[in-house]
């Protein structure tokens, strides 16, 4: 007898409005154009399709300077509540994000990392385990760092980031702590 799937506490009342959430896009790659940036677009086409602001997409080289540079400027704009990088996660001398982002973060969160990998091993299995994907907070502004192939991009959003960014999620989601983020 196989046992059941994992599967997500949690429910969305569907009788509530969503609040929309501005959020920015960032594929981090040192190959990719807006072309060929496929897990951009993807990532792009569910943050719209869920209801919420596409407010910016870029795209920077595998380099630490050029990631921060660009996360600082969107932090600094306020016009950003969330950041969702693609790629760079890997563990290659050129997968740099993690080493980029995490310095910036004021407050890491640690269980995004663990349920990333939790339904990634679904998905991958084991490769799971040469992703270094992250999140955390910058200026209040949530940040999460995705690999960027298009089915970890699929894997982050649609069974992890999604529904946390839903404001009818229920018992609780991020979208009703943003205005308290930066409580003193």
């Amino acid at each position: 007898m196989n046992a059941p799937a994992f599967a997500p506490g949690g429910h969305i009342n569907e009788n509530l409005a969503i609040k929309p959430v501005r959020i920015a896009v960032l594929t981090i790659s040192d190959t990719r154009d807006e072309e060929s940036d496929t897990s951009g677009h993807v990532l792009a086409e569910r943050v719209t399709g869920a209801g919420h602001e596409l407010a910016a997409k870029g795209i920077v080289k595998d380099d630490v300077a050029q990631i921060r540079e660009q996360i600082k400027a969107w932090v600094a704009s306020g016009t950003i509540e969330v950041i969702i990088t693609t790629g760079g996660t890997g563990i290659t001398g050129r997968d740099v994000t993690p080493e980029a982002v995490e310095p910036l973060f004021d407050k890491k969160l640690d269980g995004f990392s663990v349920i990333f990998h939790l339904v990634s091993y679904q998905s991958v299995g084991l490769s799971t385990l040469q992703s270094r994907a992250t999140a955390g907070l910058v200026g209040g502004v949530f940040v999460f760092c995705l690999p960027g192939s298009n089915g970890a991009v699929k894997d982050g959003w649609d069974k992890v980031i999604s529904a946390q960014l839903d404001s009818r999620h229920g018992p609780c989601n991020m979208v009703e702590l943003m205005p308290r983020l930066l409580e003193q």
